[in-house]
């Protein structure tokens, strides 16, 4: 079938929504690319890997933290602020993998790094790329030719 977001175009408009309400949170572009290309990875998700690796260059993203995204914890190239982040991200897409999938520990550690307003951005972000995905996946979106580039 075609994407839900191309049937029902005020899905597609919220969905921009939530894209524009992250991009004002005043969260780094870089942590947001680096965020939906974790989240997608770990979803399994090829067209959203696609639609963010064409912007790699586009926000700055090096090589070494592209390559190294898998192994971000052991990674010198992410900052603690990243990491954090990161952390936050693996947490709250696999919810269902621990008793208690945002740890005390965890939260301190990501507003040690974020302001309220940038924490909001953050899972908003996550939540939002875990949208895509599972719309994406669900529908086998092209990874070749996704339907928000035609």
């Amino acid at each position: 079938m075609k994407n839900p977001a191309k049937v029902i175009p005020q899905a597609y408009k919220g969905i921009g929504n939530l894209l524009a309400a992250v991009a004002d949170g005043g969260l780094p572009e870089t942590t947001t690319e680096l965020i939906a290309m974790r989240v997608s990875s770990l979803n399994g998700c090829a067209a959203c890997l696609q639609g963010h690796a064409v912007r790699v260059e586009e926000v700055g993203l090096s090589i070494e933290k592209i390559v190294g995204l898998a192994a971000y914890r052991e990674s010198p190239f992410f900052s603690e602020a990243e990491k954090a982040a990161l952390a936050l991200a693996d947490a709250v897409t696999r919810l269902a993998d621990s008793e208690d999938a945002v740890p005390d520990e965890l939260w301190r550690e990501v507003t040690k790094h974020y302001d309220e307003k940038q924490t909001a951005a953050l899972i908003l972000c996550i939540a939002t790329h875990n949208l895509f995905n599972r719309v994406n996946v669900t529908v086998r979106e092209d990874a070749e030719a996704p339907f928000w580039t035609r």
